[in-house]
């Protein structure tokens, strides 16, 4: 899980083994299944000599799978430095450093400190952040052409796994908290702009929404 929680409990969970974890597991098997819909998504809207934005991008997979599809630039958002040399590794290793800019910086609370992309990526992101309506608000402002992000489902075993989870932190004095936001509510802080959600994919464990300029799909 990549980015945008508060600095204090992200680092207690998601440090430089957690990190370690996530490269090698994407050198043995690649994107995960979200992930790859998400790729799919946005391959199917064109990516050729797009910037990408990725808010929370951990090892940078997913930025690294679309600069291969033909997107000319990615830029990652971090809170925490805890990725960074396995996010290099990587990004050498696929022969895109050079296209590549990471930064550790909360889009919330300094927008302007990132120009607009032409697409903005949040995987498994929203869930680790308390105010989803100014989250998706500010990434919704940076796109230009599309904006996707995954979330949970929202429903009597995920309310119970997050409860059980967030509990589990508390006993164990860990300051990361998830947050189960409602679905619908997320498409709307989404739709803030002029994008609007044309995509939507439920799977199990996690839900992915893709949101388009209709202006510019109508062209």
């Amino acid at each position: 899980m990549g980015g945008c929680c508060e600095p204090s409990g992200y680092d207690d969970l998601f440090g430089a083994r957690f990190s370690r974890h996530l490269a090698k597991r994407y050198r043995r098997r690649g994107l995960d299944r979200t992930a790859s819909r998400i790729v799919e998504f946005l391959a199917a809207q064109g990516v050729e000599g797009a910037t990408v934005l990725e808010i929370g991008g951990g090892v940078g997979d997913l930025h690294l799978e679309l600069l291969r599809r033909g997107a000319a630039r990615a830029t990652n958002l971090e809170l925490v430095d805890s990725y960074e040399d396995d996010a290099a590794a990587l990004a050498t290793e696929a022969g895109v450093a050079d296209r590549v800019t990471r930064r550790r910086l909360d889009l919330v609370t300094d927008p302007d400190a990132v120009e607009p992309h032409d697409i903005v990526v949040l995987h498994r992101v929203v869930c680790c952040y308390p105010d989803h309506q100014r989250l998706l608000g500010a990434a919704a402002r940076h796109a230009t052409r599309l904006l996707v992000f995954s979330h949970p489902p929202r429903n009597a075993v995920s309310r119970l796994l997050f409860a059980a989870e967030n509990l589990g932190f508390r006993i164990r004095r860990i300051a990361f908290r998830t947050y189960l936001h409602d679905p619908g509510a997320l498409t709307v802080s989404a739709e803030q702009g002029r994008l609007r959600a044309t995509f939507r994919h439920r799977g199990l464990t996690w839900h992915v929404v893709g949101l388009t300029d209709p202006v510019r799909a109508a062209v």
